[in-house]
């Protein structure tokens, strides 16, 4: 709907689609459990590989679901990408897609580990919990960690005002 009504793919649905198509395919071809939840981890590690690749980009992954968030054609999504031109910004949401890229990975390995090595049952329950578990930290974490980073940013620019103000100019 979002590409007919927007001319714009979302890229979470797709994922979440394509997850959803594979597992069942793999469901209903080979009726192994185990593999149907290995393959619940291909989408997440395919996303961790993607936040990281991402680093290499003019800008990471986790700026462009930001973006998406706010909403890119609001006044606020003008805004928010306009920050991009600050180092602090650029940096704050380097780290931020790290962080969630390498989560995902390892995430994937440990419940690709867990499948393999206990019971259907434990592996059906961990890996039905787990998904959001990891999620619910890093959400957690990504707001304190941008709250922590608005807040030093306000206190950056509150500085070099008052260094304006005193006559200091931008350059001291």
């Amino acid at each position: 709907i979002g590409v007919t009504v927007h001319r714009r793919a979302d890229a979470i649905g797709i994922l979440v689609l394509a997850g959803i198509a594979v597992g069942t395919v793999l469901g209903l071809t080979t009726h192994s459990a185990r593999l149907v939840m290995i393959e619940g981890s291909v989408p997440t590690g395919v996303f961790g590989l993607a936040c990281l690749g991402s680093l290499w980009a003019r800008r990471p992954l986790m700026f462009h679901f930001a973006l998406e968030f706010i909403g890119p054609d609001s006044p606020k999504g003008r805004e928010f990408d306009g920050l991009w031109q600050y180092e602090g910004f650029r940096h704050a949401f380097r780290n931020l897609t790290a962080v969630w890229g390498l989560a995902y990975l390892l995430e994937a390995a440990a419940r690709i580990i867990i499948v393999e090595h206990t019971s259907t049952g434990i592996a059906l329950v961990i890996s039905k919990v787990m998904p959001l578990a990891v999620t619910a930290v890093l959400a957690a974490w990504t707001v304190a960690y941008s709250t922590y980073q608005k807040r030093k940013g306000e206190r950056l620019a509150a500085t070099m005002e008052r260094s304006e103000a005193h006559g200091a100019g931008p350059n001291g």
